[in-house]
């Protein structure tokens, strides 16, 4: 849907009377319903066909094919489930990625008040039209971006488009820009206003958001590296298989024969399994993770999250409660401050760090009973006990004054239902951005009516409107200064007496006496700090983009060891500065702050372009883009908003960032075990071909049948290998840094290591080979059982943790292969079709010291001193 230039009513009667309903359906039908247009569907088979394009995908279809010709069904049944079972994961995980831009629609109002025709009925909000006159009122979601013609105490959330964690005041008489427009999706908080659409559909603001979330899925690091390590294996197994075919020819055997071994030797050399794997080992993590709390919308984030380098986090609800909460409030008499978490009216008032003593608390229970009095909020208790498992609670209306009611119950104060029937409102003069402040009347017990004021220092520290000395006024100013630089929100309080009625509240306001100030924060979760320091002993660069004020940013940052204790403010860098352009290099900066959705996206992309794997977190529908575009993004699960749910690849049920780290580490779980497969079963499948190879060359014509070598294939490849996916975590996981993003899957001295393994395997199967030769005995069954030990060995070998009970798996799966491998020297009918003998206990011994041989190898392939002698090399 594109968009048009609006033409919004001028007149006062337009504004009066709404469009008429002929005029709201001719533009309905110039400007489209008020939806966020969906892309076009992608068909099931193009999806099919993009998952088979994957390089190691088409070497398995080749194998299929090759498999077939040779007549080995039961291995070509194999592979081509694991190539549907591979597919058929990748389809449905691109399906449910898909569904973001959908979740946009759901965000809209499903209804809306308008004006039509002078009077005010109810449309679907798909039929809200720009032109449209919108009425709102508490509660109602914004169906589209409108101009603010009439407002009366209006005051919006606009959180999930802004990330500013506080609700946002709208006034028509202020100067502030945005004062006076509005943006579909936001939520009315307090009061009522009348609005002028001026855009719909795609046009508005979650329309724009939409465009962004356009942008095609890219490969992650796993995949992108197992495309690259298919198309190496793809060329190097078709030239090693042509040469083994070639010699074969000119030592004078059979073609026919040459060409089943060559087929043979291919379909083992290409680890056919690595799919499986791949998806067993991610299948397991995702499982993994869900039990701690984060759940994987697509399979190959589990990976990524091994990967990633830099963490972009948004602050409100991720790094902080999410929750207004009073921590400090100064009166004249000194100053207090609170323990406890959220609008939980449970907590501690502490002086100087020690439990404040009674008669301590009477100057903060007047701030307090004063702040509750002149105050529309209330606070919910959970559905359930409050035992960390089940609801909590919650507050209904302004969040600020829901937390100076929580901050009230922790100081003993009244309960607000007894304050107002003791103190009954009379009137009132409710907050605007032009007064900044808000004052109530109340009737008292001896006929007097008492005067509750509250609002930002500037508008209340003023001689106008206090009777106290200007050394008081000097001082009160001084500490709203000093709490607000340290990134809290201030309130002032004060309070009077009446003895004549005024006809209006706000001509109450003087000669009031200031009862003190309130610092009211969203603070940081206890565990914050924690998970970032745990970030960067694990090597991950955390990131604060929130769009909250800098100073509030600063301040958390400086909280959570995010910035040191010494940093300047003037380190937080803040979105008009980036769209000035005058931020030369984004990922020097650590803490932005005022960021818009596109802003975000370009943080993210410049990192990217780095050469960074980056996650993001998020809860906002604002957040939504960059969640998609970063290579993992992890949405807020309690909070969050659907969009980005559904733009995630992670989604934290317990919506704490600690929960990322422990998903880091699993995913760095399934990235070591998919590599220490692909030492296992490239080593194994270099040693079949080097066998086959070097054999002739010493008197072994044909070392190798080929059912012989699929049956190898089968065991060490089958379950063996798939159980490897399964192998615990290492201890050094997280205090190791990242792999870095360029490095190939085979890099950091892994493929060293699988020459130098598959080189001990083949010499000492072939040594094995050659002595049974040597004293007449059947040397081609010795040296298919020892081939088959040695791998069996290599896999034992490359354990992280030798004795661990937690995969109980491998140890199982390797005796149960050494039992089939057994099972083709004496059971009939498998030595039949594979053309073995059986062996002696000599015999039998020398394959044995051959596995112990391999699993030596394969210890001393994980030495530190050797492993840092191979990568040199």
């Amino acid at each position: 849907m594109t968009s048009h230039p609006v033409r919004t009513p001028q007149s006062t009667d337009e504004r009066r009377r709404g469009l008429t309903e002929e005029d709201a359906a001719r533009r309905l039908a110039e400007y489209g319903r008020n939806e966020v247009a969906t892309r076009r569907t992608v068909r099931l088979h193009t999806r099919v066909v993009a998952q088979l394009r994957d390089p190691l995908i088409m070497v398995l279809l080749g194998a299929v094919a090759l498999t077939v010709a040779i007549g080995d069904h039961a291995d070509s049944v194999v592979i081509a489930l694991v190539i549907v079972v591979n597919t058929t994961v990748g389809v449905i995980q691109e399906v449910r990625a898909d569904n973001a831009v959908a979740a946009l629609s759901a965000m809209s109002a499903p209804n809306a008040r308008v004006l039509r025709g002078g009077c005010e009925r109810e449309v679907p909000a798909a039929e809200v039209v720009p032109g449209d006159v919108l009425a709102l009122g508490e509660g109602d979601i914004v169906p589209a971006d409108a101009l603010l013609t009439q407002a009366s105490a209006l005051l919006l959330d606009e959180s999930m488009l802004t990330g500013e964690s506080v609700p946002v005041d709208k006034d028509l008489r202020s100067g502030r820009p945005g004062a006076a427009t509005l943006s579909a999706g936001t939520v009315v908080v307090r009061g009522r206003g009348i609005a002028t659409v001026t855009a719909t559909g795609a046009a508005s603001a979650l329309g724009r958001i939409a465009a962004l979330l356009e942008g095609r899925l890219e490969a992650t690091p796993l995949q992108r590296r197992l495309a690259a390590l298919g198309r190496v294996l793809a060329v190097a197994t078709l030239a090693l298989c042509l040469l083994v075919f070639a010699l074969g020819l000119i030592r004078g055997l059979a073609p026919g024969t040459m060409a089943v071994t060559a087929i043979s030797l291919a379909v083992a050399a290409v680890p056919e399994s690595l799919p499986a794997v791949v998806t067993l080992a991610l299948a397991l993590g995702a499982r993994r993770m869900a039990a701690r709390h984060a759940v994987v919308r697509r399979l190959p984030a589990v990976e990524t999250l091994g990967s990633v380098t830099v963490l972009a986090t948004d602050k409100t609800g991720t790094l902080t409660e999410g929750r207004m909460v009073v921590e400090r409030v100064w009166t004249p008499e000194g100053a207090v401050d609170f323990t406890g978490a959220g609008y939980e009216p449970f907590g501690d008032v502490r002086v100087d760090g020690r439990a404040a003593e009674p008669a301590e608390l009477g100057p903060v229970q007047k701030l307090l009973t004063t702040a509750a009095l002149c105050n529309d909020a209330a606070l919910r208790p959970p559905d359930e006990p409050s035992d960390g498992t089940g609801s909590r609670w919650t507050a209904l209306g302004d969040p600020t004054e829901a937390a100076l009611l929580t901050a009230a119950a922790k100081a003993h104060c009244e309960e607000p239902s007894t304050l107002h029937q003791t103190y009954p409102r009379t009137d009132e003069a409710p907050f605007d951005s032009l007064r900044k402040r808000m004052s109530t009347l109340h009737g008292t017990p001896t006929g007097q009516l008492m005067v509750c004021l509250k609002g930002a220092p500037e508008a209340v520290l003023d001689p106008a409107v206090l009777d106290e000395s200007a050394q008081l006024l000097d001082r009160a100013q001084d500490e709203a200064a000093l709490l607000a630089a340290q990134g809290y929100r201030v309130l002032a309080v004060a309070c009077g007496e009446r003895t004549e009625a005024p006809t209006r509240a706000a001509d109450a306001e003087s000669g009031l006496r200031l009862l003190g100030l309130a610092a009211i924060n969203d603070p940081p979760k206890p565990a914050a700090a924690a998970t970032l320091a745990a970030c960067r002993a694990a090597g991950i660069t955390p990131v604060l983009i929130t769009g909250d004020h800098p100073a509030t940013a600063w301040a958390i940052a400086t909280r959570v060891g995010l910035l040191s204790p010494d940093s300047e403010p003037g380190e937080v860098v803040t979105g008009q500065s980036l769209a000035a352009g005058t931020v030369d290099d984004l990922t020097a900066v650590r803490v932005f702050a005022r960021t818009d959705p596109q802003q975000k996206l370009d943080i993210v992309e410049a990192w990217r372009d780095r050469g960074d794997v980056t996650a993001m977190t998020g809860d906002g529908v604002n957040d939504g883009p960059a969640l998609r575009q970063a290579d993992i993004g992890v949405a807020m699960g309690r909070r969050g908003t659907e969009v980005a749910r559904q733009s995630a690849d992670l989604v934290l049920t317990d919506d704490e960032l600690s929960t990322v780290v422990a998903a880091v580490e699993e995913g760095r779980r399934v990235y070591d075990n998919i590599r220490r497969f692909l030492v296992y079963g490239l080593a194994g499948g270099t040693a079949e071909i080097l066998v086959m190879l070097l054999g002739p060359l010493l008197g072994l014509s044909l070392p190798l049948r080929a059912g012989q070598i699929l049956w190898i294939n089968l065991l060490t490849h089958g379950l063996t290998g798939v159980a490897m996916g399964a192998e615990p975590v290492s201890p050094r996981a997280m205090h190791r840094p990242p792999r870095p993003p360029q490095q190939h899957v085979l890099g950091h001295g892994l493929w060293q290591r699988v020459l130098f393994l598959a080189a001990v395997v083949t010499m000492a199967s072939l040594a094995a080979g050659l002595s049974a030769r040597a004293v007449d005995a059947a040397w081609q069954s010795v040296l298919f059982l020892s081939l088959l030990a040695a791998q069996l060995g290599v896999v034992m070998g490359l354990r992280d943790r030798l004795l661990t009970r937690e995969n109980l798996f491998l140890p199982a799966a390797v005796l149960a292969s050494a039992g089939l491998a057994m099972a083709a020297l004496y059971v009939p009918f498998l030595r039949s079709v594979l053309e073995t003998q059986p062996l002696g206990g000599t015999e039998v011994a020398v394959a044995a010291a051959v596995g112990l041989a391999g699993f030596a190898a394969a210890r001393l392939s994980r030495q530190p001193w050797l492993r840092r002698l191979v990568v040199k090399q």
